[in-house]
């Protein structure tokens, strides 16, 4: 008998499964109990609370989830021919033994490459040129093997090019552990670091790093430790510890290198604090936190250039000299004008002059402001496109790198010459079997139900007729002000060809048109994300870009609080809905400052300890939203793991799901039992995984072919 077979006969109590009805199995069915939840607006009734195990080991709580994914596995079943075609088709759009455009820094040329069939690159560097002997950094199909999960994030060589720190897990869960190599040895040295962000920079000295640790329950980085090489961790010293747990905690270079920075962040505020690489000790704050003013500096020349909302919504540059620092923001003088359209995203400082990340039309795009004040925008050839600063680690230099994509054109490696305004392609992203001639990308703009217009990024063939029979895949986010930008996905050429219609909605919530756009759509105008999302699925029905009744809806993590709602409120408008990862027990997790990322997320979704909050979150709660009614079909998938959005939040939704909705349609759930918020790990892995709920949508919207 497998595991799986003798968890389920095990607790038969909790779980009703296995049992066949003309020959198709029932879904799964979990226990309630009685459990209550007080909060400011009275007594809750939660009786799936009992599926949170923050341990993962208890038996009733495994045995459903494992019934879960063998439910899913015998509905699936069927679809196992075409989601293994789905898989080999996006297999056959990625060049396996792809590499990265070299870049230089220090003496050395740092490239990422995949081996033929390798779920995970082998990073290395070159000395003096591209054509020296390749030094291996990084060999991560070797790192990986006898892990279910293996993920090298950030990692950082000293400054004498003599060690590389870094972060691996293999868990999930996102607690990092911190290496470091000896890059003429090859060997890892005794100083291991656990429980970390992935995060660490060094000192000037080649012998101390700088690293962030994780409070142990809630997760969120708190501490800035020092660690000299070869001392135990024990000794580590205490650099800077974050009290207020609203806020969460980086470290960073900058560009010169002069400087090791603290970060300190929350959803309307945050604070730098600084101190020269050679002697980090004492921090210097740039300037003080205080609410809704945001900043974020880096260093060239005896000045500070600093990208901050201050006196400019939109944000804007300034600058302050290093004599002036300690006047604060009354020191700050303007770079840039504040403007109402143009959002600036981010920006690198070089010697001569500044590149701008800057976002306008909903379209993300790239200027060079020289010393003279005089901008050169980088300019475009498509309605929907999507610019961003590449790696441009050496600041004395004319040429600043940056990619472009869409949904169209393949990510695209450019370097434009700041003085000249030369343009040269690096390298175009290679994918197979792929022609872009095929297929036509337009930006439309529909209108909500109170008259704001929001930009949609559409893609499909060009032989697909807009004679509202096509079906539409559409897609959205909407949440932290993080942007959802145009790019081409080997996972996707397969459902274009087959007739689809892609869409982004880029609804609010993001800040694809500014920091209002952001404002209007978290808090207090949460709905606003929902409701656009509906009236941009309507528009395209209405102009016939789509059939009414073939509509497919996806979103993820903040997404699939989205799917959630959406679900909720206009079921009638989607035959399928995917929620990957999906927060959806908003009042409960929130009403919770042990679970990670509830505290400083008070200011994006509310404090429900406040009564205006709890009763509006409460309002569109998926979780708590859940009525007698017909849903759409179903795929929500999550990881066991998961340390963003935990793993009980779906599987409560779930549970609740199958006991009131009232339809036939089926409800999948998908649990990861062996990975964290996003997904099993490996290139190839995350496609495979993909190509199952895409063949359940392609079934669903009747297009199996």
């Amino acid at each position: 008998m497998t595991m799986r077979k003798m968890l389920l006969a095990s607790v038969a109590i909790a779980v009703s499964s296995g049992a066949l009805a003309q020959g198709a199995p029932t879904p799964p069915r979990a226990a309630k109990k009685p459990h209550e939840v007080t909060a400011p607006g009275g007594i809750r009734s939660d009786e799936y609370y009992w599926l949170r195990d923050d341990t993962r080991k208890n038996p009733e709580m495994l045995a459903y989830l494992n019934a879960e994914n063998a439910y899913a596995d015998a509905q699936l079943a069927a679809l196992k021919p075409l989601q293994e075609t789905l898989y080999q088709e996006t297999v056959s759009h990625i060049k396996q033994d792809d590499s990265s455009v070299p870049y230089r820094k220090n003496g050395y040329w740092y490239q990422t490459r995949f081996n033929t069939g390798a779920d995970y690159p082998v990073i290395e560097r070159r000395k003096g040129d591209r054509t020296a002997p390749a030094e291996v950094m990084f060999d991560q199909p070797a790192m990986a093997k006898g892990h279910s999960f293996f993920a090298l994030s950030d990692w950082a060589v000293s400054p004498d090019n003599r060690l590389v720190a870094y972060a691996e897990d293999v868990v999930g869960r996102r607690q990092y552990t911190l290496k470091v190599k000896d890059l003429a040895t090859g060997q890892i040295l005794p100083d291991t670091i656990t429980n970390a962000e992935p995060n660490v920079i060094w000192a000037g000295d080649n012998k101390t790093i700088l690293y962030v640790a994780k409070e142990p329950t809630t997760l969120r980085g708190y501490k800035v430790m020092a660690h000299a090489i070869g001392t135990p961790v024990a000794q580590d010293r205490l650099l800077h510890e974050e009290k207020d747990d609203t806020f969460a905690m980086w470290i960073g270079r900058t560009s010169d290198d002069r400087f090791l920075c603290v970060f300190a962040q929350s959803t309307v505020s945050n604070e730098q604090r600084c101190a020269p690489t050679t002697a980090p000790a004492t921090f210097q704050t740039l300037a003080p936190r205080k609410r809704e003013l945001r900043y974020q500096a880096d260093h060239m020349d005896g000045r500070w250039i600093v990208r901050t909302n201050h006196r400019a919504k939109n944000y804007t540059l300034m600058t302050v000299a290093d004599a002036d620092l300690d006047k604060g923001t009354a020191a700050w003088r303007d770079l840039t004008p504040a403007n109402d359209t143009v959002f600036i995203e981010g920006f690198k400082p070089f010697r001569d002059f500044v590149a701008i990340d800057q976002r306008e039309g909903g379209n993300r795009m790239i200027r060079v402001l020289d010393a003279a004040g005089k901008s050169l925008p980088v300019k475009a050839d498509e309605p929907a496109y999507r610019m961003a600063l590449d790696v441009n680690e050496e600041p004395d230099t004319p040429w600043v790198r940056y990619t472009y994509g869409s949904l169209v054109t393949p990510t695209t490696t450019y370097e434009v010459n700041a003085k000249t305004g030369e343009r040269r392609v690096l390298k175009v992203a290679p994918v197979p079997g792929y022609d872009p001639a095929n297929y036509v990308t337009e930006r439309v703009w529909a209108t909500a139900r109170d008259g704001t217009k929001i930009p949609v990024s559409l893609v499909h063939r060009k032989d697909v007729k807009r004679d509202g029979t096509a079906p539409l895949f559409q897609y959205a986010y909407g949440s932290y002000g993080i942007s959802t930008d145009p790019a081409v996905d080997p996972g996707r050429i397969g459902l274009l060809d087959r007739g689809m219609v892609y869409a982004i909605a880029h609804i609010r919530g993001g800040q694809e048109m500014g920091r209002q756009w952001y404002d209007d759509g978290h808090l207090l105008n949460k709905k606003n994300s929902f409701t656009d999302f509906i009236d941009v699925t309507r528009y395209l029905v209405a102009q016939k870009y789509a059939a009414k009744g073939r509509v497919a809806a996806m979103g993820g993590s903040a997404g699939g609080l989205l799917m959630g709602g959406v679900a909720n409120m206009a079921p009638e408008d989607y035959k399928a809905i995917v929620a990957q990862v999906p927060f959806v027990d908003v009042v409960t997790t929130m009403l919770d400052a042990s679970i990670p990322l509830t505290t400083f997320e008070y200011d994006e979704w509310g404090n429900p300890a406040q009564k205006q909050f709890y009763d509006y979150m409460l309002s569109y709660s998926p979780y708590d939203q859940v009525a007698a009614k017909a849903y759409p079909s179903m795929y929500v998938g999550t990881g066991l793991w998961d340390s963003q959005v935990q793993y009980y939040e779906p599987a409560k939704w779930v549970a609740r799901l199958r006991d009131k909705k009232t339809d036939n349609n089926p409800l999948l759930f998908r649990v990861n039992m062996e990975a964290g918020h996003g997904g099993k790990s490996g290139r190839f892995e995350r496609y495979r995984q993909n190509a199952e709920w895409q063949a359940f949508v392609l079934q669903q919207l009747n297009v199996v072919k």
